[in-house]
């Protein structure tokens, strides 16, 4: 039992920083990038550089782990990698400067996540639905980051927002390193290609629409926080509302055991999309009402927490055996990584040119796409 204990913490411990790295990064990059003088088209460019590598490496990585047989020593080279990499932001405030370094630091920080995921669920087992309760961590290090940094940069520069994410890289690397070992079981799709998996239509339809929820989702990434502050908000109140919805994604995830139990995966993932379209037309419509504004930032307990711990359990149930590390990397360089990429990279000309209603306007269309493809395709798995 206490050996158990001991791993759900060494694998807590990354889900923590990694996610702690989130909240330095999404909130707060883009203050940094305009503080230093960059337009939103720039802005929306270097902040779409992380999907774009989340869209490419992850696959690489997962084909690396699954041939090799060594998933954790991947982890442990990428981490590694990322944070050399990272040092670069101290050494350039150039565009050209910025772009190369963050391609380099995102093409390893990108590859760890698909396998970590892999690794829990492995670890999990037949208990896959408490895999929220693991990933909770990384929402407690999100919060921790986003509330923190906000009420700082009160007081202090956004400059120090670099050193923030030094640290959390070096947390990353060090329980990189204390991962434990699992054992992947075989199975009767081993011998399958993996190209057999993707085609079925239930899986395309999942990637598909999981593809649209990331595109629906890049605006709120990239420029939800000077949204805010343009809209009179301080960064602390930015930081709180950013900590409200992964409050209530914590939340969501320590339930999930009696809502897959009651729900499925499935019906819990319509709900989640339905969810989506109402709060990116709140966030869009209703910035100057507060109340509104906040009951958007709690429906990121079902846009986010329910989704991705539901989508997650779809993944892991479609790819079993020596496909799982590639199951999971295809799923976010599909979905986080090409829809975040499109949804980032669409957000600066919409933003620029027609304005913030219509950007979150747009997210809502996409989740209603979504929505639909779910509906038209997996509903019969409810």
């Amino acid at each position: 039992m206490s050996t158990t204990k001991n791993y759900h913490w060494r694998i807590a411990g990354f889900y923590f920083f990694y996610y702690a790295f989130v909240g330095m990064f999404s909130p707060y990059w883009s203050l940094y990038l305009k503080s230093i003088h960059f337009d939103a088209i720039e802005i929306s460019v270097l902040m779409s550089i992380q999907p774009v590598m989340r869209m490419f490496a992850p696959g690489l990585w997962g084909w690396l782990a699954d041939q090799s047989g060594k998933r954790l020593l991947v982890v442990q080279v990428a981490a590694s990698l990322s944070a050399l990499f990272y040092l670069g932001v101290f050494a350039t405030t150039s565009f050209w400067g910025l772009f190369l370094v963050l391609a380099l630091m995102s093409f390893f920080w990108s590859a760890s996540m698909p396998l970590v995921e892999a690794t829990t669920l492995t670890y999990l087992g037949k208990n896959t639905e408490h895999y929220g309760r693991i990933r909770s961590w990384g929402s407690i290090g999100f919060i921790v980051s986003v509330v923190g940094l906000g009420y700082a940069f009160d007081y202090i520069a956004i400059a120090w927002l670099l050193w923030a994410g030094l640290v959390c890289e070096v947390g990353i690397l060090i329980f990189a390193r204390q991962i434990p070992k699992t054992e992947v079981l075989a199975h009767h799709t081993d011998d399958q290609p993996i190209r057999q998996i993707v085609l079925q239509p239930r899986v395309l339809a999942l990637f598909g629409a999981c593809f649209l929820m990331s595109v629906a989702h890049g605006p709120y990434y990239t420029f939800y926080s000077i949204y805010l502050v343009e809209h009179g908000y301080a960064k602390s109140a930015v930081g709180g509302l950013w900590a409200l919805g992964v409050i209530c994604e914590i939340g969501v995830f320590f339930l999930m055991p009696a809502l897959v139990r009651r729900f499925g995966f499935t019906r819990i993932l319509i709900f989640s999309f339905s969810a989506a379209v109402l709060r990116f037309m709140l966030i869009g419509w209703a910035v100057d009402w507060v109340v509104l504004l906040l009951f958007a930032q709690m429906l990121h307990a079902f846009t986010f927490g329910a989704y991705h711990a539901s989508s997650l359990g779809l993944v892991h149930q479609f790819f079993q055996g020596r496909h799982q590390s590639r199951g999971q990397a295809l799923f976010g360089s599909v979905t986080y990584g090409a829809g975040g990429m499109l949804g980032g990279l669409a957000s600066g000309p919409i933003w620029q040119h027609w304005g913030a209603s219509a950007l979150y306007s747009c997210s809502a269309g996409a989740a209603s796409l979504g929505l639909l493809l779910m509906w038209w395709k997996l509903r019969r798995m409810v």
